[in-house]
């Protein structure tokens, strides 16, 4: 057996082939993984475009509501502003009854918003247009 460096002579790239991307062996054009190396293909990455971000809800729900909006859930934004003022409300009553222990709510009240808020799925529409059905 005698021992080369020359490369070893493959079918040309067609239209139904592709290289591999590390040691550039010819593949089918729907290979998953190269037989000559430890290449692999990798799904397309997802962007962060048309996402919403779990970190800076929770910072905009500093004002209860926020957050929400931020992710797409008007409504439920607007709503958690009004429970706000309603916490403070409940929170300054209770605390008149309590010797002040009442205002503890109004903190559970917010910490609630943002865990909430960190938890939901993000309802921000993708900026990718849909051009919908093409015949």
């Amino acid at each position: 057996m005698e021992y080369t460096d020359a490369p070893i002579t493959e079918l040309p790239v067609s239209a139904d082939t592709m290289t591999c991307p590390l040691c550039g062996h010819v593949l089918p054009k729907d290979a998953e993984a190269c037989d000559r190396c430890d290449w692999v293909r990798v799904p397309d990455a997802d962007t962060a475009e048309g996402k919403a971000s779990d970190a800076v809800a929770v910072m905009l729900s500093v004002i209860p509501g926020l957050g929400h909006v931020y992710k797409g859930y008007r409504v439920l934004g607007l709503l958690f502003v009004i429970g706000a003022f309603g916490a403070i409300l409940l929170g300054m009553l209770a605390a008149t009854a309590t010797a002040g222990f009442g205002l503890g709510l109004i903190p559970i009240y917010w910490l609630a918003v943002m865990f909430h808020v960190f938890g939901i799925e993000d309802r921000v529409a993708s900026t990718v247009k849909d051009e919908g059905e093409e015949y």
